[in-house]
Formats: structure tokens, C-alpha cells, sequence
């Protein structure tokens, strides 16, 4: 299968050629797809695509137009592809329903570790001889209420982890997973009321988008601790930054950010005007935030190469994608993809 894959960064190249040892014709490009960039998927049957891209009903449709069957996005979350379009246009999807669930997780809590003991403030310190402990007072994990909104393999994770480190820990999920007797089911309005940090571990959909937003910041305790891995939009950023102001948010850790999409993965150090919501973010001193960056292990890397290659593999086979299938209307085979969407990776 010949195929280009877009946003293609340095360290993901050795994984793919590892991956795909050959097989397919794979065009590597560090450009974006856009409406501009689509010429170079000419002559390919597929692209790859990150979250980063646009593959919006525009793109899909000149993409189809020009001769593309497939495409298949190196990430979980498929929020970034219109997916109406590509069943309108005959273009088949797919993505990487599962990979290393446990970089996402062990990010998620260094979030809250970092935050809690001061970590960068430290760090800062340090490096000008300034070892004073001013400042610099946390608490302990053991024996905090942890709320998990979304309890698919990551969250399950997350779980883990925190259950070693001592918490009780709430869970709140539209299909609560059976057998995992330190995860107390919770209703969304009691895990945002009883819970010392609130960790979100579900996709973006229109049903949870501005999940987060005044009327539940309203409902959580006064200096909760906020962790969001996910996507940035179960955020409202402005309800967000006026429940910072008024003390309801004690600590606040985002991999992800609303307005994120031509902003992160790429350095905007030099741009003479910078994103004023994300500014007044980090300017306040409770804040840590890290560039969608949660999956980034060698071992996930491998991970979703492996998958990539894999679904193109099928698709020259013409076999079912099973869970990797994206596309609006899934096969029979797929193992009930409705359920699984409200479980999956959301990186």
C-alpha cells in the first residue's frame, strides 16, 4: 500500500521503519495536512494523520477526490476527523484503540506528584543556590479522595497507581468495569463533591465537551486539584481560569488545552503575539503544563507504529479492522465499538 504520513516528528521515524519493515510504501513528511498540503498525498492510497492535522470535510473530500481510500490517524481520540465526511466520500478510517495505557497513566499522576510537592518551583530554586523550603509545603496522598472520570484501560491505570500510593479512589463511567474491588462507583455529582483531585480519563465527544465547566466547578471542593490528559476541550478554558481566580481550583495539570491544535508540538518561542487564555494559565504559580505529551514513551511509540502498520496490513488484505475501525459504521466484527468508544485511549 502506497501511503504519506503527515506531522511526522524525528523520533517517530525509527518506530515506523521498525514497524512497517518495509511492507508498505510510506511517504514520511513533517508537514501538517491541509487543504494546501494535500497535494503530496497524491498517487498514495492512504494517509496518516496525527491529531495535529486537519482532516476536516474539506480536506476529506479533496483527499477522496485525488484518489484516497484511507486514513488512518496514529492516535485513540478520532475527534479530529470529520467522520460523516468520510462516509459520504467512501474513505475508510482507523486508529489506535489501545496503546501503552500506562505512559498516559504514570503522566497523569507525575502531573499531581509534581504539583503537590512543588517540584519546577523547586527545581528553579536549586539552580540559583536558592535551597530554602519556603513555599514549598505539600501534602500527603495517603488517605486523599482521587475522583476518575473515565475508567477505560487508562483510567484503570490511573487507578492503580493511586491505590499504591494510599487514596480512595471514586470512579465515574458510563459502563463502570466489574472486579476491581478499590474502585468505588460514584455518580458524577458526588465524585466532584467529595474528591481532593479530579483526574479525566475519556474522549472528547459532544456529549463531554465543556464537560468541566461552571456549574461543575460549582459542585468540587474549594483548592481541588485539577489533572486533564485527555483532550482539552472537556475543559471549558474560561470557566477554568475564573474558578482559578476564586480559589475552587487549588492545582491544575494540563497535557492538553483547549486551543491547542496549531499551537502544541510545534515551537512558538519567537511568535510576536502569543494564546492570552494560555498565558494567564501559566503565569499563575498552582499551574504545570506540558505540551500533549502524555504518550510520549518508547514503548507507546512502538506501540502505535505497530498499530499503524497493522491497519494498513488489513486493509491491503481487505480484512476487518475489528477495533481499529473508525469509521462511522462499524463492521459486525468490531466487538461493539459504541461501547468501546466511552472506554478507549484518548492520546
Amino acid at each position: 500500500m502506497k501511503a504519506v504520513a503527515y506531522s511526522i516528528k524525528p523520533y517517530e521515524k525509527e518506530f515506523l521503519a521498525k514497524a512497517n519493515q518495509k511492507k508498505h510504501d510510506i511517504t514520511l513528511i513533517s508537514n501538517a495536512l491541509s487543504f494546501e498540503t494535500v497535494i503530496y498525498a497524491g498517487g498514495k492510497d492512504c494517509v496518516i494523520v496525527s491529531p495535529n492535522d486537519d482532516v476536516s470535510a474539506a480536506v476529506v473530500k479533496k483527499l477522496a477526490g485525488d484518489g484516497i481510500k484511507y486514513i488512518v490517524t496514529r492516535s485513540s481520540g478520532t475527534d479530529h476527523i470529520d467522520k460523516d465526511a468520510a462516509k459520504k466520500y467512501g474513505v475508510r478510517l482507523s486508529n489506535v484503540p489501545s496503546y501503552s495505557p500506562q505512559a498516559c497513566a504514570e503522566h497523569a499522576v507525575a502531573l499531581a506528584l509534581a504539583l503537590d510537592r512543588q517540584l519546577v518551583k523547586a527545581d528553579i530554586h536549586s539552580h540559583v543556590f536558592n535551597f530554602r523550603n519556603d513555599e514549598l509545603i505539600g501534602f500527603n496522598f495517603f488517605g486523599k479522595t482521587v475522583g476518575l472520570i473515565g475508567l477505560g484501560s487508562i483510567g484503570q491505570a490511573v487507578a492503580r497507581i493511586y491505590n499504591g500510593l494510599g487514596c480512595k479512589i471514586l470512579g465515574y463511567d458510563i459502563n463502570f468495569p466489574k472486579g476491581i474491588p478499590y474502585i468505588n462507583l460514584a455518580t458524577l455529582e458526588d465524585l466532584l463533591a467529595f474528591s481532593d483531585i479530579i483526574s479525566l480519563h475519556i474522549p472528547l465527544t459532544e456529549e463531554t465537551r465543556h464537560l468541566i465547566q461552571r456549574d461543575t466547578f460549582d459542585r468540587m471542593k474549594d483548592g481541588v486539584m485539577l489533572i486533564n490528559t485527555s483532550r482539552g476541550a472537556l475543559i471549558n478554558t474560561r470557566h477554568l481560569l475564573a474558578a482559578m481566580e476564586n480559589g475552587k481550583i487549588g492545582y491544575l495539570g494540563l497535557d492538553v488545552y483547549e486551543y491547542e491544535k496549531g499551537l502544541f508540538f510545534e515551537d512558538h518561542e519567537n511568535d510576536p503575539v502569543k494564546d492570552e487564555l494560555l498565558q494567564e494559565l501559566m503565569n499563575k504559580p498552582n499551574v504545570l503544563i506540558t505540551p500533549h505529551q502524555a504518550y510520549l514513551t518508547k514503548e507507546a511509540l512502538q506501540e502505535i507504529a505497530n498499530q499503524t502498520i497493522k491497519n494498513l496490513d488489513s486493509w491491503q488484505m481487505d480484512k476487518c479492522l475489528e477495533k481499529a475501525c473508525a469509521c462511522v459504521n462499524v463492521c459486525s466484527k468490531s466487538h461493539s465499538k459504541e461501547n468501546l468508544i466511552n472506554k478507549q485511549n484518548v492520546s
